[in-house]
This record gives C-alpha cells, sequence and structure tokens, in this order.
C-alpha cells in the first residue's frame, strides 16, 4: 500500500487518514498496513483483507472507526464494505505485521503501552510520545518491538493455492472402496440419492484422505459457494482458541456458512466431549439446512466407545462406507497406475510385487519409488532379479503371519472377556458366539485346520468348529446382531472390530 505522502489528495488517502486519526498511528500501521488496503467506489469504501477469521475480527474491533471515517470523507450515506482478497497479499497467505519505521508521536503524552489479549494476540495502545528534541534514530523501532506482536491466536490453515489436491480420476477403484468412491460421486453429481452424513472408514492407506481431498477439489470446481476441509485436529484446535477468547460467533460462522463440510480423522475428537458437541451442533446445522457433511475415521461410528452416542446416532443416519487393504487385483492396479515414469517397470515385475506385497497403497507406492531409485543407482534395468533385492527386506516383513492364538487372543481383547474363556465348557451364548466368530476368523485368516482349531478351542470334534463357521456365515447373511455383555452388536462390525484388533 503505498505511503499517504505519495498520493495526499485522493479519497483513499484521506479514509487512511481519517481510520489513522480514530485508532492511532501504531494500530493502524500494526493491522491495516501490511494486512488491509482500502479502495473506494461504488458509492462508499471497500476493505480488502487476507482471509475470513481477519475480515470478521477487524470489522468486531473496527468496524464502528472505520464506518465514521467513510461517512466523514465520502458523506454520510457512502457504505463500507469487507471484501476476502487473498491475492493482494501474496501466495503465502497474510503478512506478519511489522513495527512501524518510524512511530509518530501522538497528541500528548501517553503511559507506557498496556497490553489487551484479542483473537489475534495482544494488541498495543498508541507508544509514548519520545522527548522534546530528542532525534528519532533508526534503533528506535526496537522501543517498540520490545511489546513483540506475537502470531495470530486463531491458526491460519496453509494456502490452499500451495497444496496438490489430488482428484476423483486417480483414484483406483476395486471391490475393496467401490461403495465409497461411488457415494463421493454421487455427491459431486449433486445427486439427490448422496448420503448425508457420509462416513467414510478404515485402516491407514486405504484411500480415505485421497476421496476427502478429490470431493473437496471437484466441489471448487463446480463454482458457487466454497466447501471447507479441514482435519479434526485443526477444529479441535479453532474451537480452543475461539473458547479461550470467546469468539464463538466467529468459529461458528466459518464451519457453518459453507457450502460442504469435509473433516477429516474424526478419531481426533474421541475423548474431547466439548469439541465433540460442538461438531455435533455443527453437523446438525449443515445438514438441516440440506449443505453437504462429509468425514473420515479409522473405524466405523459404532466401534468407536469414545464417541458420543448422539453423534454416533447421527453419523449412522447417513451413509457408512469402509475401505479394506486393497486385494490382488486392486493392488496390480494401483502399482500400474504409479508404475507411469522411468525407468519402466515391466508388468511382469509389478505382478511380482503386488502377490509378495499385502499392505496398503502406500506402501505400494513406496515399492515402485524404491525400485526406481535401486535402478538407478545400479544403472541396471528393472527386472524380477533388481525387484527380488531392492524389495527383499519390505518382502520379507509383508508376511505377517497370523496363528490361532492370535486370533483367540484378539477376540478376548476386542469383547474385553477374561483370559481362557473361549476354552471354557459353558454352553451359554456368552461363551459360544464369540467362540464362533473365533473359529470364523481363524478359518479367514489362518491356514490351521479344522481339527487344529478344534483342539485350540477344547471343541469336541471338527465338526464343531465347521459348524460353527457355518453359523457366523449364516448370521453374516441374515444381517444378525448378537447381544454379548451388556451391547448388542450387528455381527459384521462385531468381525470388524477383531479384526482391527488383530491387526495391530
Amino acid at each position: 500500500m503505498p505511503a499517504l505522502a505519495d498520493h495526499p489528495d485522493t479519497p483513499v488517502a484521506r479514509l487512511e487518514a481519517a481510520v489513522r486519526a480514530r485508532i492511532g498511528a501504531a494500530r493502524y500501521q500494526m493491522w491495516f498496513l501490511t494486512r488491509a488496503a482500502f479502495a473506494t467506489g461504488g458509492g462508499g469504501a471497500t476493505v480488502h483483507v487476507p482471509d475470513d477469521a481477519f475480515r470478521d475480527w477487524l470489522e468486531d474491533r473496527f468496524g464502528e472507526a472505520l464506518r465514521e471515517a467513510t461517512a466523514e470523507v465520502l458523506g454520510g450515506t457512502a457504505k463500507l464494505r469487507f471484501q476476502v482478497s487473498p491475492e493482494r497479499f501474496g501466495e503465502d497467505g497474510p503478512i506478519t505485521p511489522v513495527a512501524p519505521k518510524v512511530p509518530e508521536p501522538p497528541a500528548k503524552k501517553e503511559p507506557l503501552p498496556k497490553r489487551r489479549a484479542t483473537l489475534f494476540g495482544d494488541e498495543l495502545d498508541p507508544p509514548a510520545k519520545p522527548p522534546r528534541g530528542r532525534k528519532v534514530k533508526a534503533a528506535a523501532p526496537a522501543k517498540v518491538e520490545a511489546a513483540p506482536v506475537p502470531a495470530p491466536a486463531e491458526p491460519t490453515a496453509a494456502p490452499r493455492n500451495a497444496r496438490r489436491w489430488r482428484s476423483l480420476s486417480e483414484f483406483v477403484v476395486g471391490t475393496c472402496n467401490r461403495l465409497a468412491h461411488a457415494s463421493v460421486q454421487s455427491i459431486l453429481e449433486g445427486g439427490d440419492d448422496a448420503p448425508n452424513p457420509l462416513v467414510i472408514h478404515g485402516p491407514v492407506g486405504t484411500g480415505k484422505t485421497h476421496l476427502l481431498e478429490s470431493l473437496y477439489a471437484g466441489l471448487r470446481a463446480r463454482g458457487g459457494d466454497k466447501p471447507v476441509y479441514v482435519t479434526a485436529e485443526e477444529f479441535t484446535t479453532r474451537f480452543v482458541q475461539a473458547s479461550r477468547f470467546e469468539k464463538h460467533e466467529t468459529f461458528r460462522r466459518q464451519f457453518r456458512d459453507t457450502a460442504a463440510l469435509l473433516l477429516d480423522d474424526l478419531q481426533f475428537l474421541a475423548s474431547k466431549p466439548g469439541t465433540q458437541r460442538e461438531f455435533l451442533h455443527t453437523l446438525d446445522s449443515l445438514v438441516a439446512d440440506g449443505r453437504q457433511v462429509v468425514v473420515t475415521m479409522d473405524c466405523h461410528p459404532r466401534l468407536s466407545d469414545e464417541l458420543l452416542p448422539e453423534l454416533t446416532d447421527r453419523l449412522v443416519g447417513g451413509g457408512v462406507w469402509g475401505l479394506l487393504p486393497p486385494d490382488d487385483d486392486t493392488r496390480l492396479r494401483v502399482l500400474r497406475a504409479k508404475a507411469t515414469g522411468n525407468p519402466a517397470i515391466p508388468d511382469a515385475v509389478l505382478k511380482v510385487v503386488a502377490k509378495g506385497l499385502r499392505g496398503n497403497v502406500r506402501e505400494l507406492e513406496g515399492a515402485v519409488n524404491t525400485l526406481r531409485h535401486y535402478a538407478r543407482v545400479t544403472g541396471r534395468p528393472v527386472d524380477a532379479a533388481l525387484a527380488r533385492e531392492a524389495l527383499g527386506e519390505l518382502l520379507r516383513h509383508s508376511v505377517r503371519g497370523v496363528s490361532v492364538a492370535n486370533v483367540d487372543a484378539a477376540v478376548v481383547a476386542a469383547l474385553g472377556l477374561p483370559g481362557g474363556a473361549l476354552q471354557s465348557k459353558a454352553r451359554s451364548w456368552a461363551v459360544t458366539h464369540p467362540r464362533a466368530i473365533a473359529v470364523y476368523l481363524c478359518r479367514k485368516h489362518t491356514a490351521a485346520t479344522y481339527g487344529e482349531i478344534a483342539k485350540h478351542f477344547a471343541v469336541k470334534t471338527h465338526s464343531t468348529a465347521v459348524a460353527a463357521e457355518k453359523r457366523v456365515n449364516g448370521w453374516l447373511a441374515a444381517g444378525t446382531e448378537l447381544a454379548i455383555g451388556d451391547r448388542r452388536w450387528p455381527v459384521r462390525e462385531l468381525l470388524e472390530r477383531v479384526e482391527r484388533e488383530l491387526m495391530k
């Protein structure tokens, strides 16, 4: 912004001078010199600011002084407007305020600067008038800097234009993620059947954040009101700061006046009941207004014991889709998508890697990067022999043996049962139902025979283990709920809970 002396007779210069006279030189240079820009026209004045949060704070703190200055310079009917214009302040977001080069003496002697807490940090009163006859040297600003201006208390997300948002076209679709992908696509297409709220859950590296980023990028590309993308950790931090400085209205406006709210890693709110209630009210407000809410988390909402029951009910009232680690075919398609570029990786090598690695998408991407780097360093073409050398350690660690004892321990831990409960001779459902679940998972995750499984769980014969597996298959087909302890569990959710425990 040019100095006042450069254009003393323009409306903008007169407006700046009027604002400066009302709020003081120190406040003006601290909050307006590098964080706001004035413009006139259209029957009024416009204050350009870098972001929504600063606009709300500036209007709340200095709105009256700005309106008075506008009426004085442009007439009593002139209107004051605020405009968010981040492009005026550089690509790195708001410019940090700097101390004035030469603090201007006020009209009369003032007491030493006082500090008052605000949403954006401590605000300084104008500095005291320097003694008469003393020349202000270049080092004088150090007196102002003795009371440094802290960073804004309310965190600001990284500039969105500095981040590459992944697109839905880059997402590799398979049987492990087809339903979640279709739901995101339905939202982007504006279909009436899109679930709201939508919950996407699954273990790490299965594509939850990719889908959320794709949705954000797609909604922005459509134009109109912009969506809000935020992590649960950032949501919590902003809520805590708003509570500390009693700026709840500003906080709520940030998240409720939006076309869509996309929140990543909801499980971060576990054991934070206050933040959960605030998110619950935000969720209710947005859904009631027909605006989209999408969250990701590491497990089904019903399996998160630390979420408020009312929040869990709201989440399962929409669409809940799980993501699983990629199967053989999906792993191969992921590797093919990541393997474009130089040096080329033959399809035969990718098939070997897809069969040998059982991890998530990040592990597959890491394998491709390792192959390329190893080939460049050694100067050799990528073939099966090079793949075995480069990925030998990774392939060895990916083979994780699951035993019958591992499954037993996982069922006991997931359901809070005492050790040895699954070997009990009792015939009650509290024992037979968990044991049937354990038998089913042993057949799914181990190479143990029915006889070995029956022996471990102390049942009569291998036919008892066969019958237990068939019983669980029947429960899954019928969508049965089991009463275990003081809870009723849908069988599919119960299996998922035990499998999460098994994979720890």
